[in-house]
C-alpha cells in the first residue's frame, strides 16, 4: 500500500509543484479563502441580497443590524450589506486593474529603458527618481485634486505612483539579461530589438513583477479607499467603501455598524491580498524569505 502512493505523492510534487507549495502555507490558503469569499459575495450580490445599493428608503434610515438588514442601514435607509457587495465589485475590480494596468506599462518602460540604455535609460530613470522622491499617498491625492474629483482619476493618479516600481523592477532584471548567451546572439541574427524585447526579455522579467503585483493590489485598493474618503475617488451614491467609510463615521458613536462593516470588509480584502502576496514570493523567490 505504502510503495502504490508514493508515485501519486511525487506526482502531485512534480506535476504542479507550484500549488503544492500553496497548500502548505496556511496563511497563503486563508488570503486565497478571503478573497474567494469577497469574490463570490460580489458577483452573486443580486441573488443574495434583494436590496437595491443606492435606494433611498427613508423610512429605515439607521436602522440597527437585524434579519432583514444584516449590517443595518445607513442616513438615507440604503442596506449597508448590499452597498458592501457592491462596492467589492468596485474595489477588487480597481484595484487589480490599476495595479495589472501599471505593471504592463511599467515593465515595458523598464524593458525598454535596460535594454537601450544611454540617454534614454538616464531619461527614464529621471523622471522616475522625481516621482519617487514624492510621498506615494500626498502625490496621488494632489494628481486627483488637479484632474477632479472621481473614480477615474483616481484611477489614474495611483497607477502614475505605481509605475516607476515596475520600471525599476524590469530594468535591473533587464540589465542582467541582455548579457545573456541567448540575448547576444538573437542580435548577432540581426533579429530587431523590438523583438527581442517581447520575446526574450519580458518573458524572462516577470518573476519579480508577478510577485510585486500581488503584492500591490491590497496596498491599490487601500489607496483607493481612502481617497474616496477624502472625497477625492468614487463620489456619492457610488457603493465604494472608502466613501462608505468617509460619511458613516461621524455617525460612530450613535450608529457604530455604519462605518465599522465597510472598514471591516476594506480590511478583510487588504488582508487576503497580501497574504496571497507574501506566499507567492516566497514560492517564486525563496532568497528573499530567508534574507
Amino acid at each position: 500500500m505504502k510503495t502504490e502512493s508514493l508515485p501519486a505523492a511525487r506526482s502531485a510534487k512534480t506535476v504542479n509543484p507550484f500549488w503544492y507549495k500553496i497548500r502548505r502555507n496556511p496563511l497563503t490558503l486563508l488570503g486565497l479563502f478571503l478573497l474567494l469569499l469577497i469574490l463570490l459575495l460580489s458577483i452573486f450580490a443580486p441573488l443574495i441580497s434583494p436590496y437595491e445599493p443606492t435606494k433611498i428608503n427613508i423610512p429605515e434610515r439607521f436602522a440597527q443590524p437585524s434579519a432583514d438588514h444584516w449590517f443595518g442601514t445607513d442616513e438615507v435607509g440604503r442596506d449597508i450589506f448590499t452597498r458592501i457587495l457592491y462596492g467589492a465589485r468596485l474595489s477588487l475590480g480597481v484595484g487589480v486593474a490599476v495595479v495589472v494596468g501599471a505593471g504592463v506599462i511599467g515593465t515595458i518602460i523598464g524593458a525598454v529603458s535596460g535594454y537601450f540604455g544611454g540617454r534614454i535609460d538616464q531619461l527614464i530613470m529621471r523622471l522616475m527618481d522625481i516621482i519617487l522622491a514624492f510621498p506615494a499617498l500626498v502625490l496621488a491625492m494632489a494628481i486627483a485634486a488637479t484632474l477632479g474629483p472621481n473614480l477615474q482619476n483616481a484611477m489614474l493618479a495611483i497607477a502614475i505612483i505605481k509605475i516607476p516600481v515596475y520600471v525599476r523592477l524590469a530594468r535591473a532584471e533587464t540589465l542582467a539579461l541582455r548579457e545573456k548567451l541567448f540575448v547576444k546572439a538573437a542580435v548577432t541574427f540581426g533579429i530587431p530589438s523590438w523583438r527581442i524585447i517581447v520575446r526574450h526579455i519580458i518573458p524572462n522579467a516577470l518573476s519579480p513583477v508577478i510577485i510585486q503585483v500581488t503584492l500591490d493590489i491590497g496596498d491599490a485598493i487601500l489607496l483607493v479607499a481612502t481617497l474616496g474618503f477624502l472625497g477625492l475617488g468614487a463620489q456619492p451614491p457610488t457603493p465604494e467603501w472608502g466613501a462608505m467609510i468617509s460619511i458613516g463615521w461621524k455617525y460612530l458613536l450613535d450608529y457604530w455598524w455604519y462605518p465599522t462593516f465597510p472598514g471591516l470588509a476594506l480590511f478583510l480584502a487588504s488582508c487576503g491580498f497580501n497574504l496571497i502576496g507574501d506566499g507567492i514570493r516566497d514560492i517564486l523567490d525563496p532568497k528573499a524569505n530567508r534574507s
